[in-house]
């Protein structure tokens, strides 16, 4: 009897919790992932992940008990110089036959000073390797969009990253290219 209860308590509090979510997913059409990288220690060097996906499964209650996760496809990377974008889904760099996904799981998120800021905390997984990272995630407004009739979400995180904790590009002096990597995801999600 007493693990019945339990059981029907466990099953409601998960409808409970179920219930004060909504599922937000992004359009793949209006999301990227923009990365900046310094070049021989004067130049930035900007490229994209041009496909990048974003899923939040956001509290109402409180947005800070939501959960938060993000994933680029390497092989989408975009320089817009087709020699360099296939150098770094090269072994020297991505290795992308091996390594085709980044990904991004959050942790936990806090509050920020301003409203709409939140420093978001969790793990960062690239060229096979995952490390604890902290980004700033902005939430950017919504408004409803006339064509789908559905409300848009728009979202941005941002951070800097070292290349090195991942492996990425080890046969490159700093003095070539920076270890820190500056990252912008832009992203805009509707509910599922």
């Amino acid at each position: 009897m007493f693990k019945k209860m339990i059981s029907l308590l466990a099953v409601t509090m998960f409808a409970l919790t179920a219930y004060s979510q909504k599922v937000l997913v992004s359009d793949g059409a209006h999301s990227r992932i923009q990365f900046t990288i310094i070049h021989l220690g004067i130049s930035d060097i900007t490229g994209n992940f041009d496909k990048a996906e974003m899923t939040i499964a956001a509290n109402d209650k409180n947005f800070t008990d939501s959960q938060i996760a993000f994933n680029a496809d390497v092989n989408s990377i975009n320089t817009h110089i087709e020699a360099r974008d296939t150098h770094l889904k090269s072994a020297d760099f991505f290795d992308a036959a091996t390594y085709p996904k980044m990904d991004f799981v959050s942790t936990s998120i806090e509050q920020g000073k301003a409203n709409n800021y939140y420093m978001l905390n969790g793990n960062l997984t690239m060229h096979g390797v995952t490390k604890p990272v902290s980004l700033t995630l902005v939430y950017r407004g919504s408004v409803v969009d006339k064509k789908s009739k559905k409300e848009t979400f728009a979202y941005q995180v941002m951070g800097t990253v070292k290349r090195s904790d991942f492996a990425i590009g080890g046969k490159f002096p700093e003095a070539m290219l920076s270890d820190m990597v500056r990252i912008k995801g832009d992203f805009e999600l509707k509910q599922k």
